[in-house]
């Protein structure tokens, strides 16, 4: 076997790995039977969907759906949208700060400060859940959604900074020391040159910093106390004895929908941006 045909196969190999999980998922969401299955069709069904907006009489009369709640389901939903309102725009501040402080600051301690910025997303998810719960803990903060984002805060956002630090270096740093020696102050350079310029590079961090809080568990779990997310509830049915409930499918088959559109969206975009230029 040649090394085409090798790199071929391994490619074809690891993306069925890959996708064919998801395939299966959004096929069982559509199928009428419980726990989710593609091997024993029971009928084409969209009540796993509907399940958000049926009356109450409709979901009491399903021998699955009854058994969910839906009041709480939908609360979870909803603290895994605050927890991530607060996290993106910390994560993008801090991680701003660390790319400018890593790309402009020079020193001898540099190599040091990058491995003190990076660490937190090296660290196991379990133990800055666990540190962060006993941190915030002993100053008198119960755990709950402050703590969760504060936990996914410390490692979220790194995923930024190595964005932004990407873009930074990309920029000819002419420019700004060109508009100092013309009287611009450092804040106005900033506010004027490199923040437009970094404009691209901070909406995909954001994306991929909302991302990463909502879809966050092990770090969530042990810092949630007594409050939910999204995550943490999805865990839970998981691990019913008898199967999850089809429902999750659903939730699933709607996020791998949404993140399609919109990369799609966000090619469009860049393919008009490069044809524009």
């Amino acid at each position: 076997m040649t090394s085409t045909r090798l790199l071929t196969t391994y490619t074809w190999a690891f993306l069925i790995f890959m996708f064919a999980p998801l395939v299966l998922m959004v096929i069982s969401s559509f199928n009428d039977a419980s726990p989710p299955t593609v091997t024993e069709w029971h009928g084409l069904t969209g009540k796993w969907y509907a399940f958000f907006w049926w009356p109450d009489d409709a979901l009491r009369a399903d021998p699955v759906l009854r058994a969910l709640d839906r009041d709480r389901l939908v609360g979870c939903m909803g603290n895994s949208l605050r927890v991530a309102g607060i996290v993106v725009p910390l994560s993008l501040l801090l991680g701003l700060a660390g790319a400018v402080l890593l790309t402009r600051w020079r020193t001898r301690a540099q190599g040091l400060l990058w491995w003190v910025l990076l660490s937190p997303m090296l660290a196991p998810g379990i133990v800055l859940g666990l540190s962060a719960l006993v941190f915030w803990g002993r100053i008198g903060v119960s755990a709950g959604l402050f703590t969760v984002v504060m936990a996914q805060t410390t490692f979220i956002a790194g995923y930024p900074m190595l964005i932004l630090m990407a873009r930074l270096q990309r920029q000819p740093v002419e420019l700004e020391e060109a508009a100092l020696d013309l009287g611009a102050s450092p804040l106005r350079v900033f506010r004027r040159l490199t923040l437009p310029y970094l404009a691209p590079a901070l909406i995909s961090a954001g994306v991929i910093a909302f991302m990463a809080s909502v879809e966050n568990y092990n770090t969530t779990m042990f810092a949630k106390g007594g409050a939910c997310t999204l995550a943490t509830e999805i865990g839970a049915m998981g691990r019913n004895p008898n199967g999850h409930p089809p429902v999750i499918n659903a939730i699933g088959t709607v996020i791998i929908a949404i993140t399609v559109l919109a990369a799609l969206a966000h090619t469009f975009l860049l393919s008009r941006e490069k044809k524009a230029a």
